[in-house]
């Protein structure tokens, strides 16, 4: 990192809010690997921890604001996004689509790159349709990502393995670049969408 360089920071969202979800341990392993590289500061928004109002209205109540108001200023703020994301019914949960619509200008110019776990395909439908949503909302969807296929041991925790340990590498190396090339790109010329 060149020491003029702000670091960048990682926004980790944790897309599931179900009860006995599996977000937390995926979300805490990633972080560990990012908070293992110089340049980043991670900041961990769950989804269970901060429900935003399923109905998008202008006209919200005091919770409903406060809720949002939780979240809004900490997306805005993040260079680079991961998303962690199982698949539910061969896409993503609906808390994880709520928060996405809730924001647009949010995701402009920013890169984003998944962490998915679930079942044989390791949450990798779920992948597929948010890169086109991300799309949609001026978004960089990084190209490496990491999967956890049938990843629960019988004790319930994360069976990580030296692939995953790569993936995660350079699924950081791809939001490093795109992350620092983006955030400099942004303060010379205003994204405009």
């Amino acid at each position: 990192m060149i020491a003029s360089e702000s670091p960048l920071t990682l926004a980790v969202i944790v897309g599931s809010t179900r009860a006995g979800r599996f977000g937390p341990t995926v979300a805490n392993w990633f972080v560990e690997h990012a908070e293992q590289r110089a340049g980043i500061v991670v900041d961990v928004i769950d989804l269970a921890e901060s429900p935003l109002p399923e109905r998008l209205s202008t006209d919200l109540g005091a919770l409903e604001a406060a809720a949002l108001g939780a979240v809004s200023p900490r997306l805005a703020a993040a260079d680079a996004f991961v998303v962690v994301t199982p698949e539910y019914n061969h896409s993503y949960p609906a808390p994880l689509k709520t928060a996405i619509d809730w924001h647009y200008t949010e995701w402009h110019a920013k890169p984003i790159g998944f962490v998915s776990y679930g079942g044989m395909a390791g949450g990798l439908r779920a992948v597929e349709h948010l890169r086109q949503v991300f799309t949609e909302l001026h978004a960089v969807t990084v190209r490496e990502t990491v999967s956890f296929h049938n990843a629960v041991s019988e004790s319930g925790e994360l069976t990580s393995t030296a692939a995953s340990d790569a993936a995660a590498a350079k699924l950081i190396d791809q939001l490093l670049w795109f992350g620092r090339a983006l955030k400099t790109a942004r303060s010379e010329h205003p994204y405009a969408a």
